[in-house]
């Protein structure tokens, strides 16, 4: 037969144990709303770097990466995107011609509309999950949207699948460590011209 106390200290327990996993989840998220957290610092970082080295992308890089373009957002939650991942060089430099082994392409295509649109949009922010990622990882990433046309114009070659059309195409890649965003980017135009407030 349990006793009274034996029930009681069980009930303390449990709600102390409750207690700390509440302030740990909360700790969690008001970190997450603080400035500097680690995404706004990939993204405050990040650039579009054009010089790659020769090391792969792992496999398992390259998984996670395509599965943060999965978990994008999109209009009515469609999902209305396919990706093509290109990793034979012979290929790759059929879209862009300075890509290096070790390189990766994503081709993110969208579902064609009956009127011949495509979901660009969706397609933008499934691409730009995915860039992010990259940054995460270590990595470099850059978007292309000059090789859609004659990617679209080789479709078997780049294995399109029917009923879509390329949209846009990420390169991923290592990058040399020693540049970074302070050195090697373009700089990016003041707030003020930018963003505008009515109060």
């Amino acid at each position: 037969m349990v006793r009274h106390d034996e029930v009681i200290t069980a009930i303390m327990m449990r709600l102390g144990f409750l207690f700390l996993v509440v302030a740990l989840l909360g700790h969690t998220t008001l970190k997450a709303q603080e400035p500097g957290n680690a995404v706004t610092k990939v993204i405050l970082s990040g650039f579009s770097e054009r010089a790659y080295t020769h090391e792969a992308v792992t496999e398992e890089q390259l998984n996670l990466i395509l599965e943060c373009g999965i978990k994008a957002p999109s209009a009515r939650n469609l999902q209305p995107w396919k990706f093509t991942v290109i990793q034979d060089e012979t290929t790759m430099k059929e879209a862009i011609g300075n890509v290096v082994p070790g390189n990766v392409l994503i081709v993110v295509s969208g579902k064609v509309a009956e009127n011949g649109s495509t979901p660009d949009f969706d397609c933008g922010l499934a691409t730009e999950s995915m860039f992010v990622a990259a940054h995460s990882l270590g990595l470099g990433a850059r978007i292309y949207g000059s090789p859609v046309g004659p990617i679209n114009n080789q479709r078997e070659l780049f294995q399109i699948p029917d009923g879509y059309n390329a949209v846009v195409v990420l390169r991923i890649g290592n990058v040399d460590k020693t540049v970074d965003a302070v050195t090697a980017a373009t700089p990016r135009k003041p707030s003020a011209e930018i963003v505008n407030f009515r109060k």
